[in-house]
């Protein structure tokens, strides 16, 4: 069982545990401990098995001796989570040695520092197969083909129709609910008035609680783009990024799904540890990263004043984003 209950993202970048064990261990049934929010990605995953929630894992009693897992992975440390694995004796508990509430729930304590590695979310996820006798420096190179996202829902035809073949279908995700540094408003209006219309079709997503603070855009560019906001659950938006060309995001969920399911994927993040790139950039063969090349902390405790990502210049990414577009249609 590998446990690992927050954000898409993370449940994304997580993928490749069970990529790595099936390669291990062909037969073993893997599950994924998560959360009906991120259910839909977990659905997708080739390598998982099943699906089990967290509400479920902790409140109900679910599991017959003979049913029990063998081994749960905490991949993301919840003290519920340790406290019941323990208390229905999962054989094999793996945490983070520098969570104290492992010591006494845990039975194998990997020695693991997320906030000052050098390495990727992904990478540093595989850094708990130890006990496995999986201990290999894998590089996110390696990692690109470990997400096995094949399972997509088919997209329904209201959506589907949206989509131009003649077009780079480009969907841009400006806000992050929150929870990371985003590129301003301004400077996504600004590279949607400066690209080709003949050439794009626009689609803007997020949920449809930023639908509000997106009005900005919307008031500025709506003749040149489609409001997808809130229009999609988390299945049939996996399914429509899959149908695109490439989204535009900071580091958010779902840029790390288009890039995992192969899409060009420009991430703008800022050079600040520890939600810097070379921590949590998308994994993929046509994944691009947009960041100022110096180190910064001046907005460090001010992300809403992120200078950083502000100047990245909207002329960087149409640059690199024509030349593919371009491509797409020359061949």
């Amino acid at each position: 069982m590998i446990s690992r209950t927050d954000s898409i993202g993370d449940v994304v970048l997580t993928l490749p545990v069970a990529k790595f064990l099936k390669d291990r261990f062909p037969k073993v049934k893997i599950s994924f401990l998560g959360t009906n929010y991120t259910r839909p990605v977990i659905d997708a995953c080739i390598f998982v098995d099943e699906f089990v929630n967290m509400n479920d894992f902790l409140n109900q009693t679910i599991y017959s001796e003979s049913s029990l897992p063998d081994c749960i992975i905490h991949v993301f440390p919840v003290v519920a989570i340790a406290k019941r694995a323990k208390k229905l004796k999962i054989p094999l508990r793996i945490g983070t040695a520098n969570r104290v509430y492992h010591w006494t729930t845990c039975n194998e304590l990997i020695k693991l520092s997320r906030k000052n590695s050098d390495l990727h979310e992904a990478q540093l996820n595989l850094k708990l197969l130890a006990p496995f006798g999986i201990e290999l420096d894998v590089s996110c190179e390696e990692i690109e083909d470990s997400f096995g996202l094949e399972k997509i829902l088919l997209l329904q035809k209201e959506f589907t129709d949206l989509l131009n073949p003649k077009k780079y279908n480009l969907i841009l995700h400006p806000k992050s609910q929150g929870n990371g540094r985003e590129w301003p408003l301004e400077n996504f209006i600004s590279l949607i008035k400066s690209l080709d219309k003949e050439r794009y079709s626009f689609f803007i997503s997020g949920t449809e609680k930023e639908r509000t603070a997106l009005q900005p855009l919307f008031d500025q560019v709506s003749d040149f783009v489609t409001d997808i906001t809130g229009k999609m659950n988390l299945s049939q938006f996996i399914a429509f990024i899959n149908h695109c060309d490439g989204m535009i995001a900071s580091g958010t969920g779902p840029l790390h799904i288009a890039s995992a399911l192969g899409k060009d994927a420009f991430g703008i993040y800022p050079p600040i540890r520890p939600v810097h790139p070379a921590r949590w950039k998308p994994i993929g063969k046509r994944a691009r990263v947009f960041v100022l090349g110096r180190e910064c902390n001046d907005c460090k405790n001010n992300p809403s004043a992120c200078l950083c990502m502000k100047n990245v210049k909207p002329v960087w990414v149409k640059t690199e984003l024509d030349e593919i577009a371009l491509n797409k249609f020359v061949r």
